[in-house]
């Protein structure tokens, strides 16, 4: 397993660089995030950087009905492989930026997911394989309008429904080295508890997601899989402070309208 570091991307002074988190520090580094990356011994405060999305994905990929909680809730019948949907690149956010409120009307939700972020190109990659195409985890928000799904009933609008600007935040870190089987995720709206769930509860695993998704795309360095949600998931209202956090990565704070 790889050693537990937490990978920051960040702007200063009109300049973007990356490092990792150590406390309240970051640990500048240079080259590339996912291939041997060299410190360059520069160390600077947090407060003093602008976050930026943990990664550059070329794509973001996102599941649904992957929990058996919230498949069992829902009375959804039992997916044979994973069905998942593409988030639209000007969705992607970094932490601590306000999820823009939408120009149309309707019910707009929060998803606190775990995201599987992939440190090396694979194509149909075994399951045995999976892990080592994985460079680590992040926290993200699946923000969604769900009005908009399935009110035309000749096509359901997963794309636009879960693809408007500001709908992917993620972040704050990329956490290497965890075992994603026991990790936890939780979602605060307000500072209230709304979801909390485990990532064991998955229908497919991290290495399964990997591995039968790299049999239809290629998955790049920085890309991320969001591995879908559980119960628990509700509307936000303008001005409404979201928070999803890990156990192990950390904690994504955004602000709605």
């Amino acid at each position: 397993m790889q050693q537990a570091q937490r990978w920051i991307r960040f702007e200063r002074a009109g300049k973007t660089g990356f490092g990792t988190l150590d406390g309240h520090k970051v640990r500048e580094h240079r080259g590339d995030m996912f291939d041997y990356p060299e410190a360059t011994g520069h160390v600077f405060d947090l407060d003093e950087l602008k976050l930026l999305t943990p990664t550059q994905p070329s794509k973001v990929i996102a599941l649904w009905n992957n929990f058996h909680a919230l498949g069992e809730k829902l009375k959804l019948p039992v997916p044979a492989e994973p069905l998942y949907l593409l988030k639209a690149p000007n969705s992607f956010l970094a932490a601590g930026e306000p999820i823009r409120k939408p120009l149309c009307e309707g019910k707009v939700v929060f998803e606190g997911e775990l995201g599987i972020v992939i440190g090396k190109t694979c194509t149909a990659v075994t399951e045995e394989a999976a892990l080592d195409h994985v460079f680590g985890y992040t926290c993200a928000n699946d923000v969604t309008v769900a009005d908009i799904l399935n009110r035309d009933a000749s096509f359901a609008q997963w794309a636009r429904a879960k693809g408007f600007d500001t709908f992917c935040p993620m972040g704050p870190v990329v956490a290497t080295g965890l075992d994603p089987a026991t990790l936890t995720v939780t979602t605060l709206l307000d500072g209230a508890a709304r979801q909390n769930y485990p990532i064991s509860d998955m229908r497919f695993s991290v290495q399964q997601l990997v591995s039968l998704i790299s049999l239809d795309m290629t998955l790049h360095p920085g890309d991320v899989i969001l591995c879908g949600t559980s119960v628990g998931v509700g509307s936000m209202k303008p001005g409404s402070l979201v928070e999803v956090e890990i156990n192990g990565i950390g904690k994504l704070s955004n602000r709605f309208g």
